[in-house]
């Protein structure tokens, strides 16, 4: 028995017998959208809750937290994304401190040379050799400061993938110097205090009871000094990023450095540590070639000048590996706090809200300072 049509439903049209043998019906398989279709329609807010997000990579590092690989990527990505940048200033620092440190040994080497040796070195001559020796010190170290503030505002913008000049870098930094150097001279004056209690307990111990107790005192005392600079170098590691990035004061900045280590204290040392390891092998490298040019060079040289000559080869190639790797350290050190921040702050949502406005000049240097 045939169903009768539904109500309203009239007869075909004349002429009219269905649809012709194998018709498919509707829509055919294959059908698209029709032409002129450019996405969904408005009030679309994309996919439900924990369906799987495309991952965000504005910049030299993924927005998320971030594996020993991806740290050493991003710390040779930003290199190269800004080399003029990022070895530009390297290489003036580096070269103005080396040139200083070899004057300052060049001055020795001359104080030891041939119009001493068959008398003892004077107060006169010790002196203004003490002076150049310490000026370039000074020098090296406010010099490493420097640069180091300045690449820390670089890798800020990498992060982003945002451009900059070392004008911009100035600009971001040139404030910065004074909590910089204080952090600094904080962590020499500790190291030199903790130095001088262990030499004093030594010296005091060889005094009053002879070589085999100061050695017995003096043992325990070297690896407990080794152990608290490591420890206090470790806390003080991300200071300079926060100073530099999130504008902190000096006492603020140990204590939120210290904060931030804590929970990953032997991730952060194993990783620096590393780190560390790594750029030691790439500067000696680099440097080795030199080093043997320069003994090929002053073979049968007389001493003074034999080591100066010695000396200008293997400043030369420690220059050079310096230029390496000082970048490359110091971009680990700053992504690896922009990996704890975002491991114990979700930091990555700042992040990736910074993000989505675009690689702007400048447009995300205010977003480190968020945190929670």
């Amino acid at each position: 028995m045939v169903n009768p049509p539904p109500p309203g439903y009239g007869p075909p049209p004349p002429g009219y017998y269905g649809p012709p043998p194998g018709y498919p019906g509707y829509p055919p398989p294959g059908y698209g959208p029709p032409p002129g279709y450019y996405g969904p329609p408005p009030g679309y807010f994309g996919p439900p809750p924990g369906y799987p997000q495309p991952e965000l990579k504005p910049g030299v590092i993924p927005l998320r937290p971030l594996s020993l690989t991806e740290l050493y990527n991003g710390a040779v990505g930003y290199i190269r994304a800004n080399p003029k940048v990022v070895l530009g200033l390297t290489a003036i620092v580096v070269v103005t401190t080396q040139i200083l440190n070899g004057f300052a040994q060049v001055g020795l080497l001359s104080a030891l040379g041939p119009s001493h040796a068959s008398t003892e070195l004077t107060f006169g001559d010790v002196v203004p050799w003490l002076t150049a020796i310490t000026g370039a010190g000074l020098v090296t170290a406010l010099g490493t400061i420097v640069l180091t503030g300045m690449l820390t505002a670089v890798v800020g913008r990498a992060v982003f993938g945002s451009p900059i000049t070392i004008g911009e870098a100035w600009a971001i930094v040139r404030t910065r110097f004074a909590a910089l150097i204080g952090v600094a001279a904080l962590f020499g004056v500790a190291a030199m205090l903790l130095l001088a209690v262990v030499v004093a307990a030594i010296v005091s111990a060889g005094a009053t009871a002879g070589a085999g107790a100061a050695v017995l005192i003096g043992l325990p005392l070297m690896l407990g000094l080794i152990g608290a600079l490591g420890f206090g170098y470790a806390a003080l590691i991300f200071a300079p990023a926060v100073i530099v990035l999130e504008r902190q004061p000096v006492f603020e900045a140990i204590r939120r450095s210290y904060a931030l280590v804590r929970n990953s204290f032997w991730r952060v040392v194993g990783i620096m540590a590393l780190t560390a390891l790594i750029a030691s092998v790439v500067s000696s490298a680099v440097a080795f070639p030199f080093d043997i040019f320069g003994m090929i060079f002053t073979h049968g040289a007389d001493a003074t000048s034999g080591l100066a000559q010695l000396s200008v080869f293997g400043r030369v190639g420690a220059t050079i590996g310096q230029i390496i790797v000082l970048p490359f350290s110091a971009g680990v050190a700053v992504l690896l706090y922009t990996d704890r921040r975002i491991r114990a702050e979700a930091f990555d949502l700042v992040l990736r809200t910074g993000a989505m406005g675009g690689p702007y000049p400048g447009s995300t240097d205010g977003l480190w300072l968020t945190r929670r």
